[in-house]
């Protein structure tokens, strides 16, 4: 099979479009045929070399899929072959072929192509188990997304409006501002607005419930002042860096809980409550169109470059996929 290989750590030059014998899985996994795969900020940083795979997961690129199961494991009952699936799988996703465990998979939403479905398991595991798992947010409360133009934040904006919570999100440019407008977030450019002043003039001097965080760097420090009393802050990235002088005293008197996570180094069992808990509450949401992923732009496998150079420039608006393959484009629910 095709698949895009890392020859060292480093730039875009270092991918490469190589051939290796197809995967097979073991006695829970599917072996799935791939049809597209979303790009992730993960998979650049593995490139570069400061976010290497967990020891038991696969060296190559790619962190979900979506496809036709073409075979299933001794153990899997709940899929058979031909299925159409999309999936989180363990790295390997940047191929014609991915093995993913079963209890990581998801039927590709009614109406859906597989680009659509390619953008899902990433995105949406990460936004369901960090705000709705990890911070616990319900309807009525308040959240502000930093990044609210990424793949990650559209996603999370679309599914806290879903389910009844008023969002802010900040972005730094008037495009991507428009962009989280139209999908329900009061909207802040971080270069013209003071982000704390906005929420706190918005929630009557109170701040937001809660504040998913890909930045990090000062904004540390912005997101105490943002919070309401008993607020959650959740870390899932430091774009900006990991390391700053922090005052936490209004940590304690705001009674604030400050917690963070990754995704790919979390169990097998933690992943599939994540996909049950998705299948239960929001494939609904997709099956009947309340919500979709934005899709930024589409590379095939052979230009994997020009798809990491995109995300890296920081311009996009939602997903990056690569597609592979005639089928590539075709819609879930076609012949």
């Amino acid at each position: 099979m095709k698949f895009i290989a890392l020859k060292n750590p480093g730039g875009v030059d270092q991918l490469e479009l190589q051939a290796m014998a197809t995967p097979q899985p073991n006695d829970d996994e599917v072996l799935i045929r791939v049809y597209a795969a979303g790009i992730n900020r993960p998979d650049i940083l593995q490139r570069q070399g400061i976010y290497p795979p967990p020891a038991d997961a696969s060296p190559f690129l790619g962190l979900e899929v979506a496809g036709d199961i073409i075979a299933c494991g001794a153990n899997v009952k709940r899929w058979k072959v031909g299925d159409k699936v999309c999936a989180l799988v363990n790295g390997g996703g940047y191929a014609e072929y991915a093995v993913a465990p079963a209890d990581q998979c998801l039927s590709i939403p009614q109406y859906f192509s597989y680009v659509q479905a390619a953008a899902l398991p990433e995105t949406f595991f990460t936004v369901w188990h960090n705000l709705f798992q990890r911070a616990q947010l319900k309807a009525g409360e308040s959240l502000l997304i930093h990044g609210g133009s990424s793949g990650i934040g559209t996603t999370a904006i679309q599914l806290a409006r879903a389910f009844g919570v008023q969002v802010f999100a900040t972005a730094g440019s008037a495009e991507k501002c428009a962009a989280i407008s139209s999908l329900g977030a009061t909207a802040i450019n971080y270069h013209k607005q003071d982000f704390v002043a906005v929420v706190k003039e918005q929630t009557q001097g109170q701040g937001v419930n809660v504040i998913l965080d890909m930045v990090g760097g000062d904004y540390i420090q912005h997101n105490f002042s943002a919070a309401a009393k008993d607020g959650r802050i959740v870390n899932i990235a430091f774009l900006k860096g990991s390391k700053v002088q922090v005052d936490f005293m209004p940590l304690m008197f705001k009674r604030l809980t400050l917690t963070g996570s990754t995704l790919r180094a979390q169990s097998a069992q933690a992943k599939a409550v994540i996909a049950h808990e998705l299948e239960e509450n929001v494939w609904p949401l997709l099956n009947n169109k309340t919500i979709a992923p934005v899709i930024d732009s589409v590379f095939p496998l052979e230009q994997v470059a020009a798809a990491h150079t995109r995300m890296e420039s920081s311009l996009h608006i939602g997903k990056i996929v690569l597609t592979l393959g005639e089928s590539s484009s075709s819609r879930s629910g076609d012949p």
